[in-house]
């Protein structure tokens, strides 16, 4: 059994791990709410977005683009798929980076032409580590997400598109559906589907003649990278959401069992001196018999 000066030691260790979990989570917890602000301040101009191409393809249902090109008749060995995969700088999150990682791996089972851009220092030392090739590291913190850095990663991944050097483009990131749950989820880029830009209008709604000026190509081309900028912006903000979510979860766990521990350290010590009473009682007891008989 170990004596009472082990037991403090190891009790003031325990209560300093406690203040830097604690602290953690109050960190989390601001940079939290400032990410839910983001997403809220970004989702009127993803919707007004989606309402201009549901608006052009209502009109125009048959509009050739190389955006809604088909790709199902490209043979899955063949077809050549980036994944942007968004990872977190630091870990002490749970289960948020290996989830992501999980998914990933999957896909490349899966074998194909895929291309890995990796977002999150985490994410490139574990496809180092694994011997995945990433195609190109965007190396923005991920910490401070802005529309600045995802329109340098939207330029990239749609000008690789637009040369064909791929024919599709998805998104892996973590989407916060509450305050306990995130799920880990990949969403398609490009090519755009129609079909989920279809609004159903009532018959006697009228419906205006849209003449594109100069040509609905030219529209697109600035429409769609603005489109894919939007969503992934926030797809950044919200796997930001995501990692302080559950890093607060984590903080809030580690500080529960931190709270355990020190609770039985607390019964622990308590029995050991109350048996170094006993003994130096008994020892003095028997000090005092002992000096009893020799008179």
């Amino acid at each position: 059994m170990a004596n009472t000066k082990e037991i403090q030691k190891r009790m003031k260790s325990i209560k300093d791990t406690m203040k830097i979990t604690n602290a953690m989570y109050m960190i989390s917890s601001t940079k939290l709410q400032k990410a839910k602000k983001k997403l809220a301040d970004t989702e009127p101009y993803f919707y007004t977005l989606q309402q201009a191409f549901q608006r052009i393809l209502r009109h125009t249902p048959d509009l050739e683009s190389i955006y809604f090109r088909d790709t199902e008749h490209i043979p899955v060995s063949e077809k050549k798929v980036g994944y942007i995969v968004v990872t977190a700088d630091k870990g002490l999150a749970g289960a948020y980076n290996h989830n992501i990682f999980k998914i990933a791996h999957s896909l490349f089972e899966q074998g194909g032409k895929n291309s890995l851009f990796v977002l999150g220092e985490l994410g490139r030392q574990y496809f180092a580590r694994e011997g995945l090739r990433v195609h190109k590291h965007f190396k923005y913190t991920v910490q401070d997400p802005s529309l600045h850095r995802a329109r340098m990663i939207t330029d990239d991944i749609v000008e690789r598109y637009q040369r064909g050097e791929l024919d599709e483009v998805y998104i892996l990131y973590t989407r916060m559906e509450n305050a306990v749950t995130a799920e880990a989820e990949m969403r398609k880029l490009l090519p755009l589907e129609k079909d989920k830009f279809a609004a159903k209008l009532p018959v006697d709604v009228y419906q205006e003649t849209l003449t594109p000026q100069p040509s609905w190509e030219k529209i697109l081309n600035h429409l769609v990278p603005n489109y894919v900028n939007g969503f992934i912006y926030g797809a950044l903000v919200e796997s930001y959401a995501s990692e302080h979510n559950a890093r607060m979860m984590a903080m809030q766990s580690a500080t529960d069992s931190a709270r355990q521990i020190l609770a039985q350290l607390s019964i622990e010590y308590n029995r050991v001196r109350q048996a170094a009473i006993t003994q130096e009682i008994t020892e003095v007891i028997s000090g005092a018999k002992a000096q009893k008989r020799k008179k």
